[in-house]
């Protein structure tokens, strides 16, 4: 162990059993503050327009930081890197949409971005279009704050949704801390 790492399958105390006391000055990693919430009914949305997805439903919120009823936000309030992710399901009742968009912003600033995009062709099928994110963010743990937003693209201006469900979370938006 000379240079600082203890790599060990199980620990045991002396007798085979009971319970071992972990000394001051050691860190013990967790990963939270963590959560996920999901969008529970469908969202409508304007076309080619950038919306605040409203995750409205918890799974879990480790440490209280989500705000799922106002600002649909993620505030840690542990400094660190963070690992975030989100899926956003567009739709629309016609089944014409090119381009389905999500955006992780920070503190009011777009940080990730994914999309799908059918370019000149359309979702005929009706089974609308997902947008898959995911990455590692440093947060502050006091004032950073995430926020997921959506952007669905229609061929002829109609109308469109971000999908939620109650029992089937098909738009959902998570993060937990991995580090310092």
């Amino acid at each position: 162990m000379a240079d600082g790492t203890l790599k060990v399958g199980t620990i045991t105390t002396s007798s085979g059993s009971g319970n071992i006391t972990i000394g001051s000055g050691v860190t013990l990693n967790s990963n939270t503050p963590a959560f996920e919430a999901y969008l529970s009914a469908n969202q409508s949305i304007n076309d080619i327009t950038d919306t605040k997805v409203q995750f409205n439903t918890e799974v879990f919120d480790t440490d209280n930081c989500y705000d799922n009823s106002t600002n649909y936000r993620f505030t840690p309030t542990t400094a660190g890197k963070y690992f975030v992710y989100s899926v956003v399901k567009g739709d629309t009742s016609t089944g014409n949409m090119r381009h389905c968009a999500a955006y992780v912003y920070k503190n009011g600033t777009e940080i990730l971005n994914s999309s799908t995009n059918f370019h000149s062709g359309d979702t005929t099928d009706g089974e609308g279009a997902s947008a898959v994110l995911n990455g590692i963010i440093d947060m502050n743990g006091s004032s950073d704050y995430l926020e997921v937003y959506a952007m669905n693209d229609t061929v002829a201006g109609d109308a469109s949704n971000i999908n939620g469900n109650s029992t089937k979370y098909l738009t959902v938006f998570g993060a937990y801390k991995i580090g310092a």
